[in-house]
């Protein structure tokens, strides 16, 4: 007699990586319902190229919401592979500012003629 877990239906699972800006990887996966994102990691990485080792520590999410790798999978989801910053957000947009100039950018670019700065 045939138990649940082998009567089971594999499910889809859709997964994406951006190795770099603008280069983005795509490709569904079959999988076994009841999947975590760890259990499934070392197949993922195969088919990225990359070794479970070097995928080591990548962020994960699903649907743009990050999760654990203990992170259940289900049918239809959309596992998401971040890779770590390269530049800190506040830093980069503090040295575009600086290289802009304060009369050109932001909320101070256009200002009414004799208006006090800020305003």
């Amino acid at each position: 007699m045939a138990t649940e877990a082998t009567m089971q239906k594999p499910i889809t699972i859709t997964v994406v990586y951006s190795a770099q800006a603008r280069a983005v990887q795509e490709f569904s996966l079959a999988i076994e319902t009841g999947s975590r994102i760890e259990e499934i990691l070392p197949e993922v990485a195969t088919r990225l190229g990359f070794t479970p080792e070097q995928l080591g520590d990548v962020g994960t999410g699903v649907w743009g919401k990050r999760v654990p790798v203990s992170h259940l999978l289900r049918d239809g989801n959309r596992l998401e592979l971040y890779r770590p910053l390269t530049v800190d957000p506040k830093v980069a947009r503090r040295e575009r500012f600086v290289r802009q100039g304060a009369k050109s950018a932001g909320l101070f670019a256009k200002r009414r003629t004799g208006a006090k700065a800020g305003y």
